[in-house]
This record gives structure tokens, sequence and C-alpha cells, in this order.
């Protein structure tokens, strides 16, 4: 695995978390809610690696000792110092190891919750029992996580199989973990209705979509033009002798909102910055239905059988990953039951080892 600057690294970090630490009682940021909410945030993370670091630095003086004991006139007491030294250098090569995964930029979806959508492939009913099967496991996995899942919507085959389901993942660093799970699942079994008992080749997709939270628009005074103007009203009639119609101009979009139905210039600006957010929201939540749509498009791909992420081959009790060389498991049978976890954290060891070697 790739090795960075752990020294200049933890240096940074811990300055870092010292002016944390030091501002967390500052006013300004007491009396801000969702500032304290982040700051205090920051602090734990950080807090989390300078703990590591510490322990780094005591095994490091351990180490230092123990080898000076290693030389030492009592056999016995050398021999013992040999062995400490052995400990101490797994202990530290473990520790570096971990504060380098724990060093890495944090993709800011992480600690999000998700939407899975689950879809029948190709292989018609059989697929759509697949697509149910899927659901269970992951909902089975959410239960041993502590997480909280809800469907959102469901479209049912007559056989208990799903053609499609939508559902919703909460809990600590959902996305972070399901991620991976994104793609065409491809399943190999003889299926419930073959009265020959050959084997069938079914799919499902998987689309894993962090939560969206409620676009909030924020306007900032440089990026307005207000010009008022006098009112008028049909055939050319004065309805106002006061510059009291407001033009607003949003200057980054170029969103024009214009309000000259109150008297007061006052109301007339707060009425077109509604309609300005409104127009506003309404462009950003377009945009990010988008981004989502093109982001599904890329992960679940056409649902063909040959376009799969993973193999599941009841026969055989196997599971094969195949974005990870060598990742085959013969306990497929637990798990479907939810015992995900030795298939996802080869995943993640592999998603971190890339990071690590592109710093």
């Amino acid at each position: 695995m790739t090795t960075i600057d752990l020294t200049a690294r933890l240096r940074e970090v811990e300055q870092r978390f010292e002016a944390i630490e030091a501002s967390l009682g500052d006013a300004a940021i007491v009396s801000d809610p969702a500032e304290l909410r982040r700051q205090s945030k920051l602090h734990k993370e950080l807090g989390e690696i300078v703990a590591h670091c510490r322990m780094l630095q005591a095994a490091e003086g351990r180490l230092a000792d123990a080898r000076q004991l290693a030389g030492d006139a009592d056999p016995e007491m050398a021999a013992l110092a040999l062995s400490e030294c052995g400990e101490l250098e797994d202990t530290i090569a473990r520790l570096r190891a971990e504060l380098q995964i724990m060093l890495l930029p944090r993709d800011p979806l992480d600690e999000k919750n998700i939407i899975i959508e689950i879809r029948a492939g190709t292989g018609g009913e059989e697929a759509a029992l697949f697509a149910f099967d899927l659901f269970r496991m992951y909902n089975k996995y959410a239960e041993r996580k502590g997480w909280r899942s809800e469907i959102l919507s469901a479209n049912e085959t007559g056989l208990s199989g799903f053609k499609e389901v939508v559902f919703s993942v909460e809990g600590e660093m959902v996305y972070s973990r399901m991620k991976f799970e994104a793609g065409t699942h491809r399943v190999q079994r003889v299926p419930a209705t073959e009265a020959q008992g050959r084997i069938h080749t079914s799919a499902a997709t998987v689309a894993v979509l962090p939560e969206a939270k409620e676009v909030d628009i924020a306007i900032k005074p440089e990026e307005l033009r207000i010009d008022v103007y006098r009112s008028g009203g049909p055939g050319g009639q004065s309805v106002n002798t006061t510059d009291s119609a407001v033009r607003v101009t949003h200057l980054p979009s170029g969103l024009v909102v214009t309000c000259q139905d109150e008297k007061s210039q006052h109301k007339n600006k707060a009425k077109a910055l509604k309609v300005l957010r409104a127009r506003l929201l309404k462009a950003e939540t377009q945009r990010q239905q988008s981004e989502i749509a093109t982001s599904r498009r890329k992960m679940v791909g056409s649902g063909d059988r040959s376009e799969r992420i993973r193999t599941y081959n009841f026969p055989q009790n196997r599971l094969t990953d195949h974005r990870v060389e060598g990742l085959t498991l013969y306990s497929l049978d637990r798990i479907m039951q939810g015992d995900l976890d030795p298939v996802i954290e080869p995943l993640i060891l592999q998603d971190q080892t890339a990071k690590l070697s592109t710093l």
C-alpha cells in the first residue's frame, strides 16, 4: 500500500484540531447552531485522528525503550525486550496503515442516508424473485447494522417477486458501505417453476442514491441588481406617484422578477425576492434530478446478464464479486441472510488502496 508523509500531515491535523477546540467556546460560533454543529462534527473527526496519532507516538516511544533494553547484559531481559520489539513493530505498522486510511479525503456523500432501487432485469419471473431476495438481503443487513429501512414504492408480481422496489435506508455512514452495491447482480439457480431441474441465469439491477436534502437557496446581496421605478396601470394611467415598483435581477442566472402590486417599495421587493427564490429552487431541483438520473443510468446499465458486478451461484453456494480479483466466497446462504460485511470490506479496502495510490 502506498505511503504518505504521515509526520507532516499529522502535524497539520493536530494544529487544526487545537484551533477548532479553542474556537468552540467563541460566542459567534455558539450563537450559530448550524456552524456549531459543523465545527463540533469536525472536532470529533479530527479528535479520532489525533487520538490514533498519540497511540502511535506512545508505541514508538515504547519501541525505543525496548530496543535499548534488548542490548542488556542480562540474557533474559534482552530476550524479553526483543520479543516486545517485535510486537511493538507490528502495532506501529498497523497504526500507521490505519492513520493513512483516516487521512484520506472523505467522500462528502458517505454520511448520507440512501434510497435503493432494485429492478428485475433479464429473466422474467425468476428475475423478479431474485429482486425480492436482494431486497430481503439488504433489509437483513440493515437490521444487523442497526439501520432503519422503509419501502417507498413497490411493484409486486404474482409469485411474491418485485418488478421494482424502492426503499430508504437511514443510519450511520450508510452510503459509505452501500454505494458498492450499485450495478447489475446476476443469479444462477434452478427456479421453483423449473420442472426439469435446469439452472437458469437471471439478473436484477441495483441503484444506490444518496438521499437529497431539501435544497436551501441562499442569495447574496452582491448577486442582485435592484431597480425601482414608478408603476403604471392600463392605458398609461398612473397607479402610483412614487417609485414603488421593483425589478430584481439575479446576476449569476440572469433571472429577472418584477413586482408592482403593492404601494410599498419594501413589500414589492419582498414579494419579488420570494418569487426569485422559488424560481431558483425549481432550477436547482431540476439540475439535481438530472444529475441523479444520469448517475442512475451509469450505475445500473441495461440490466443484461452480461453487465454484472456480482454473481450469485446457488447450486455451488458461491458468490463472486467481479470487481475484486479473487473475491469468491462459498457462504452464499449466510450472505443472503444479511452477512454482507465479508463482501463489502474487500471493496472498501480496494477503494482506499486506489485513493492512496493517487496521493
